[in-house]
């Protein structure tokens, strides 16, 4: 058990640790374009791909889904009130308590832990977090929600049209199948190697705090997510891609937010450092109970 779990957390924090080293070596990296390209292209091509070809059940696809937003809704009220209730500043905590790195670190551990089924389930719990952090979120973070930014968002339309093409059997034409999965295998490297370099260009503030919040996050993630998934009664498989959706540290995304609207981007950089590193250790832990 313990080599199976290692050899599913290792290329995650090794491509992570690539892109720190990365930076840190004093190399350039454009993290504008490469996110832009991750975004608009390779994740998306991988979304639609991994919908369109998974076997999964329409009620099976239903029950992840609700559970997931209901999980989140959860997270979000449960975060909320522990940054009321400790006199935090809500624009620059309750989002980052709330989302987390489903996309960097969940999608990939999806994938190696439980394959391509788990990676299709998997960007399904992905597509419910970024319409709720470009809606939700972003009120929290800025005051004012976005829902035609949402509309733009390349990734809510390949949600959509993959699970069409999933629940009417329908399939692209194998060369364009292809040139989709060729755009789609960029993803999950991009989204590791970028993460690792964001985390190097951090400059985090009040590690004390962040280590309990980020405690208080990994908890509230794995007993929402559990709860959620018993109450939905989802399979194993959507089971443990919920928990580990749910359990991910905070997303670079939110200290993005912070720093564009000016909510305390330091504290919010600290929660990411210090909640990536915590990971570490509590991922290969949660898989070892999942598996």
């Amino acid at each position: 058990m313990a080599l199976t779990v290692l050899g599913i957390v290792a290329p995650v924090f090794l491509l992570g640790t690539a892109g720190f080293a990365w930076s840190r070596a004093g190399y350039d990296y454009p993290t504008d374009f490469v996110t832009r390209m991750a975004m608009t292209l390779a994740v998306p091509c991988l979304i639609f791909t991994a919908l369109m070809g998974a076997e999964i059940e329409a009620a099976a696809l239903t029950a992840l889904s609700l559970a997931a937003l209901v999980a989140y809704v959860a997270v979000i009220a449960a975060s909320w009130a522990l940054v009321a209730l400790t006199g935090l500043e809500r624009r620059a905590h309750v989002a980052p308590l709330a989302f987390g790195n489903t996309g960097n670190i969940g999608l990939p551990l999806a994938l190696f832990a439980y394959g391509e089924t788990g990676l299709g389930l998997a960007v399904v719990v992905f597509a419910v977090m970024a319409l709720l952090t470009f809606t939700v979120g972003l009120w929290l973070v800025a005051g004012a929600a976005q829902p035609a930014r949402v509309l733009r968002e390349p990734m809510l339309w390949a949600t959509l049209l993959g699970g069409l093409f999933l629940s009417q059997g329908w399939h692209t034409p194998d060369w364009l199948t292809r040139a989709l999965a060729l755009a789609g295998q960029m993803a999950i490297p991009l989204m590791l190697i970028t993460l690792g370099v964001a985390i190097a260009r951090l400059t985090p503030g009040r590690l004390g705090r962040a280590a309990w919040l980020s405690a208080a996050k990994l908890a509230l993630g794995l007993a929402v997510g559990v709860a959620a998934g018993r109450a939905f009664g989802l399979e194993p498989v959507a089971f443990g891609v919920l928990v580990l959706q749910m359990a991910t540290p905070v997303a670079v995304t939110s200290y993005l937010l912070a720093e564009r609207y000016d909510a305390d981007a330091e504290a919010v950089a600290g929660l990411v450092m210090v909640s990536t590193l915590m990971s570490v250790a509590a991922m290969p832990i949660t898989l070892s109970f999942l598996l």
